[in-house]
């Protein structure tokens, strides 16, 4: 018999939906901050700025 070794719950596709999730979250805020001070196009941007590191601090929080 061969030891079965622990499956962990947390697997690639859940990194990548964390990823994506968290991206698409912070640039829909940064749209809607910038389209509110009318400059949605840039808020989009800096919200993908931002969300880049906040995205892999996410996952870093959950696998950790």
């Amino acid at each position: 018999m061969v030891a079965s070794t622990p499956t962990s719950p947390h697997s690639l596709a859940t990194a990548s939906g964390l990823l994506l999730g968290t991206l698409g979250a912070a640039m829909a805020v940064g749209a809607l901050v910038g389209w509110a001070v009318g400059a949605g196009g840039l808020g989009l941007l800096i919200g993908a700025v931002v969300g880049i590191p906040l995205a892999v601090f996410v996952v870093y929080k959950v696998y950790s």
